[in-house]
């Protein structure tokens, strides 16, 4: 007989692991940036390569973020997680020994793809592996992992670590993690079994019935979408372009700036559960408008401050509370609750593929340009701009948190009721 009792122990293990997974995603992706202004010495590179190679990177994740998750749900998900953690580690040992602007860019549209194709695959492995209960709190702690490691503890690894070796030893060391998880994934994540879980059957069932474009009959599909691409902008400038601001133009020493830039991370990693925790009480549409907002007057307040690392840190902080937990509330709630039956991997993929290719891969590339012809001294505008567009965006929104929606139409209820006959 077959029991019925959830497997915590398989659940607790792989939520581990892909947490940890994503995390090593964020650290391959931007340890690259604090490393810039040393590349750049070695391999002759411009503000505009810099900015060309954070972008190649988002253009090929955004396209295979948008294709792996429908691929997985019919090959499996082994198939495709182990692979890729494997090949974006190796991918990222093998930045360190470019020659050139060329070979980087190769290696990191390879990246992309490998790093891409982890992504939604890892999402629906967390949802295969989670009580429903516990469902939402672990994609969110996934994804967390992210800004944890990639945009907080990667600017203080590699800084640390060049004092000590050369920037291509960097990347050599930081790609045997990878590959130690790897193989730990092999051993632990299995793959979703329908007949223990009729949940997963039912989706699958449904997803096989439905078309990609069912998603944009919603209004909130191609408003996220656009609202994404300008919180990305926000995130990606100023991960790939703060380091060379703050060396090049307020003269910071590389491990302040590596502190300084940590704060994107750790600001980041509270807000990916904060600002969607208070959609949740005032409601999707409101939350997006006050993350821009924060934002825009948190980038303006920290370009107006001096060489002062602490108070740049605490501003950087709050701006980017703000920015990346606009990007958690963006493809995560609203995505979701925009979706149509048994289409919310596919809504979720469509949404971050486009504000990967737009805000990840064109975004930078146009920073690199602003950098190069106008200074690095006014690369800050862009974000700023792009949050401000955001707002407006986000106006745009149909309000779908269950709370909010539920106490609106009390509200109209009551009204109505005390109207006069």
């Amino acid at each position: 007989m077959k029991s019925n009792r959830w497997d915590t122990s398989y659940e607790w293990k792989a939520v581990t692991l892909l947490a940890l997974g994503f995390g090593l995603v964020g650290l391959d992706r931007w340890l690259i940036a604090p490393l810039f202004p040393s590349i750049m010495k070695d391999l002759h590179l411009t503000a505009q390569d810099v900015g060309n190679c954070i972008g190649i990177l988002g253009l090929s994740w955004g396209v295979f973020a948008a294709l792996m998750g429908g691929i997985s749900d019919r090959i499996g998900r082994r198939k495709v997680l182990i692979p890729a953690i494997i090949a974006f580690s190796l991918l990222s040992g093998f930045s360190g020994v470019a020659g050139g602007l060329a070979s980087l860019l190769a290696v990191r549209a390879l990246m992309g793809v490998a790093e891409g194709s982890f992504c939604p695959t890892s999402f629906a492995a967390t949802a295969d592996a989670s009580h429903p209960k516990r469902r939402g709190f672990n994609l969110g702690l996934q994804q967390s992992g992210f800004a944890l490691f990639g945009l907080a503890l990667a600017p203080i690894i590699a800084t640390q670590l060049l004092g000590v070796v050369s920037w291509r030893w960097v990347f050599a060391l930081v790609s045997v993690p990878g590959l130690i998880l790897g193989l730990l994934m092999y051993f632990v994540i299995r793959e979703p079994r329908p007949a223990d879980e009729p949940a997963v059957a039912a989706r699958q069932a449904r997803h096989e019935r439905g078309h990609w474009r069912d998603v944009f009959k919603s209004r909130n599909i191609p408003v996220a979408m656009a609202a994404l691409f300008c919180a990305m902008t926000g995130v990606f400038v100023l991960g790939a372009m703060l380091p060379l601001y703050l060396t090049d133009y307020l003269a910071l020493d590389t491990q302040r700036m590596g502190v300084v830039v940590s704060a994107i991370g750790f600001g980041g990693f509270v807000g990916q559960f904060g600002l969607p925790g208070l959609s949740d009480l005032v409601g999707r549409r409101l939350a997006s408008i006050a993350g821009f907002a924060g934002t825009a007057v948190m980038l303006y307040v920290f370009r107006g401050l001096g060489a002062q690392p602490l108070a740049l840190f605490v501003v950087l902080f709050v701006a980017s509370f703000f920015t990346l937990g606009l990007v958690s509330l963006l493809s995560g709630p609203v995505a979701t609750e925009a979706a149509p039956i048994g289409m919310v991997s596919t809504a979720i993929g469509i949404v971050v593929g486009a504000g990967e290719i737009f805000g990840g891969g064109v975004a930078p590339a146009i920073a690199g340009f602003v950098a190069t012809r106008f200074g690095i001294q006014n690369i800050l505008w862009l974000p700023i701009v792009a949050v401000l567009l955001g707002i407006g965006v986000s106006l745009l929104l149909e309000e779908t948190a269950p709370a909010r929606v539920r106490r609106d139409a009390r509200a109209v209820e009551l009204t109505g009721s005390e109207q006069p006959e």
